[in-house]
């Protein structure tokens, strides 16, 4: 099968376009980054909003996976997470429906689009977009606009379409460290106060495995929530068991510790420095992310493998970016390894 993925060399991606392969199906990738040595692919380097690019690179394709996206949690990236998830998605499915054959269309989305809650509770499917929960967040706000506008456009148009939508992603192979932000932000040990809310988590593996499936199954016009839940303490606290890093102990309310962040960052600004943590994450923290998978199982046959193994593997892939014999707490070298 011809094949078009957009963001192939991603983290989701570096898992999924060799599963591909394995499969003998025939992959073009549209992405700024090239792909890694070994990789059997046809590469077209350019952005998404190259549209005579992304046109050439679609011609043929029988099934087009759309990963690109902005993970950030800085309102400054608003502008460019929307110009990046809403227009460049809309032009793409434009683009899509001129080749006049309907492939099949894999957009990777978010739980966020579904599974926030200011309370604990776990979400489903079935739940309404949470835009009164995320309205501030840029990056969850434009991951929403995409969803709706792919899921209304495809419809219309008779464009197969299934919606993935794991939750924070984990394990090895995220160079970018952006799905992993909350490990590398333990092992800085820039998280001074312990978030009160629920996380959930997805091995990316295990979601690039659920997207080699959405190939011919999956709820059409459906979307497929995929995680594992944890308490926030339950979480730090394993990560403190597989790194040696001390856990947060302090506890705070919800508004103390969103305020906290804030004074944070106004001093780190006063003094000419970068904040370590930005207030948007603290918040992010205090919020449920709770899921039900029940849908992403018997729909695509995603399989959730051991959390420890997820968990002691995304630690140990992203302390062995560190410098030998330099202990977690560096916040220079991760830092500077994020941009």
């Amino acid at each position: 099968m011809n094949i078009v993925i957009t963001g192939g060399t991603g983290f989701l991606g570096t898992h999924l376009v060799p599963l591909l392969l394995e499969q003998g199906h025939a992959l073009t990738l549209i992405s700024r980054s090239r792909p890694p040595a070994g990789w059997k692919v046809r590469h077209v380097q350019a952005d998404l909003k190259d549209r005579e690019a992304v046109r050439d690179a679609l011609k043929g394709a029988e099934a087009v996976y759309h990963l690109a996206g902005l993970v950030s949690f800085r309102n400054e990236d608003g502008r460019k997470m929307y110009e990046l998830h809403v227009d460049c998605t809309r032009e793409l499915l434009r683009d899509v429906r001129a080749l006049g054959t309907k492939p099949r269309v894999i957009l990777a989305s978010t739980s966020g689009t579904i599974a926030v809650s200011k309370t604990e509770r776990v979400g489903t499917e079935d739940d309404d977009y949470p835009i009164q929960t995320v309205g501030r967040w840029p990056y969850y706000l434009s991951k929403i606009y995409e969803e709706k506008l792919a899921l209304e456009f495809c419809r219309k148009e008779g464009i197969p379409l299934v919606v993935l939508n794991p939750s924070l992603l984990m394990g090895p192979g995220d160079d970018r460290l952006s799905s992993t932000w909350t490990v590398v932000k333990f092992l800085q040990r820039d998280i001074p106060a312990l978030p009160g809310g629920g996380i959930s988590f997805a091995d990316a593996r295990d979601v690039a495995q659920a997207a080699v499936n959405a190939l011919t199954r999956g709820q059409l016009y459906g979307r497929h929530l995929m995680g594992v839940n944890m308490s926030m303490g339950e979480f730090f606290a394993r990560l403190e068991r597989l790194s040696g890093v001390p856990a947060p102990r302090l506890r705070l309310k919800k508004e103390l510790n969103v305020l906290g962040a804030l004074a944070l960052e106004r001093f780190a600004k006063w003094r000419g420095e970068k904040p370590t943590l930005d207030p948007q994450e603290v918040e992010v923290g205090e919020h449920w992310f709770w899921l039900d998978d029940a849908r992403a199982v018997s729909q695509l046959g995603f399989a959730a493998r051991d959390p420890w193994e997820t968990l002691h593997e995304t630690v140990q892939y992203v302390m062995s970016k560190l410098p030998p014999g330099e202990l977690p707490g560096s916040r220079g070298r991760l830092a500077a390894l994020r941009k």
